[in-house]
């Protein structure tokens, strides 16, 4: 192990304490009642807001939900509930097609593989991940747009993209803090390291752990992806 891997691990060791004194047992901010609604959640939230998604999911569940129970509705009656999280249409229609596919090929339960969850209409590497590790338990890192700006941020990462950033932080946390981790980092950018507007030097992390001579608010940001 290189001095370079060696003070990146320090700082991600640095940087888990004060998470965990933060956020010592942060909750899953998508409302949802099991692994179906908790998928459906994670498609709705793509480019969203997940306080807006929370708004939208009781009234969609009150009419189904189970996977059996969705693909009864028709895509206009899902758009109908679901058109404040926006791009209603592409998300109605996965959200139908899903469940149709869950119903036809696993019993009406949601998997436990990357692979097969990857496989269903609007599930992409991150829903897969934050579904398999929030609803299964199951190691996982998912990369949203607050964890990636926030890794780059504090050199962590390269930040060239969301597949190195999950590599990069996935070998320097320990597997067991993952689930957390996740989430810490997204409320700790949420609430107190913005991407705009942000002073690093009162920032508990970024005062000491932002590499020399980087810029905050320049720091690359992903679009939201499914």
């Amino acid at each position: 192990m290189t001095k370079a891997v060696d003070a990146r691990v320090a700082k991600a060791r640095r940087i888990g304490k004060i998470l965990d004194d933060r956020y010592p047992q942060p909750p899953i901010p998508l409302l949802h009642d099991d692994p179906y609604t908790l998928l459906v959640a994670v498609v709705l939230s793509a480019q969203c807001l997940d306080s807006r998604v929370n708004e939208v999911t009781p009234k969609l569940f009150a009419l189904a939900d189970t996977p059996q129970a969705m693909a009864k509705l028709t895509v206009e009656q899902i758009d109908a509930i679901v058109r404040p999280c926006g791009l209603a249409p592409t998300k109605a229609k996965h959200i139908r097609e899903l469940s149709r596919l869950l119903v036809e090929r696993h019993g009406g339960r949601v998997p436990k593989t990357l692979e097969e969850l990857e496989a269903l209409p609007g599930v992409g590497h991150k829903t897969a991940s934050v579904v398999l590790v929030q609803a299964f338990g199951i190691p996982a890192f998912p990369v949203d747009t607050h964890i990636h700006r926030l890794a780059a941020r504090w050199g962590l990462s390269s930040g060239k993209n969301v597949v190195q950033t999950e590599r990069d932080l996935k070998a320097l946390f320990p597997e067991s803090e993952w689930a957390r981790r996740h989430l810490q980092i997204i409320y700790f950018g949420r609430e107190q390291c913005p991407a705009r507007g942000h002073d690093a030097k009162e920032c508990p992390i970024c005062s000491w752990a932002a590499p020399r001579g980087s810029a905050p608010d320049a720091s690359p940001v992903a679009r939201r992806r499914p």
